[in-house]
């Protein structure tokens, strides 16, 4: 007797194999789907607008030497958004009165209430924020570790 997969069954002619095909095929798919990455709409939705003026603080929470952990300041983002694209500034100055004020370009992305950025030239700024109304929190690096909780200005 052919006990082999793709044998035909007395009665069935080739819809055996064609089953075996298929009961294959729905379980390399349920196997895949758990490993399958965020789903496209999740990765492109825009829930928030960060358009406007910013104001807040920043904290260092690591790096370089003279600017250590704890030492913070002034930070302001002025933000354009059109779609899931930002664009704009970020400005800061340090927490004595002789730090200097610095201002760079910036630009990212929003995805869901998350917005994240990068310096458009200069040194690597990176800077990762959740969205909350008229509050946003997250951290940035830009030659030290640091977190940030910027308002909206009216």
């Amino acid at each position: 007797m052919n006990w082999s997969l793709w044998r035909t069954i007395k009665g069935y002619g080739s819809l055996a194999p064609m089953r075996a095909m298929w009961a294959v095929v729905a379980t390399a798919l349920v196997l895949v789907s758990g490993c399958a990455k965020q789903d496209w709409i999740d990765r492109t939705l825009v829930t928030v607008d960060v358009t406007g003026v910013w104001e807040g603080r920043f904290t260092i929470t690591g790096g370089q030497a003279g600017a250590g952990p704890g030492i913070g300041g002034d930070i302001v983002f002025v933000l354009q958004q059109r779609g899931a694209k930002v664009t704009g500034e970020m400005k800061y100055r340090g927490a004595s009165s002789t730090s200097s004020s610095s201002e760079v370009r910036i630009e990212g992305t929003v995805s869901g209430d998350t917005f994240s950025f990068h310096e458009v030239t200069g040194p690597a700024t990176r800077g990762e924020f959740q969205v909350n109304g008229e509050e946003m929190v997250g951290s940035m690096s830009r030659l030290t570790a640091q977190t940030a909780t910027l308002r909206r200005q009216q």
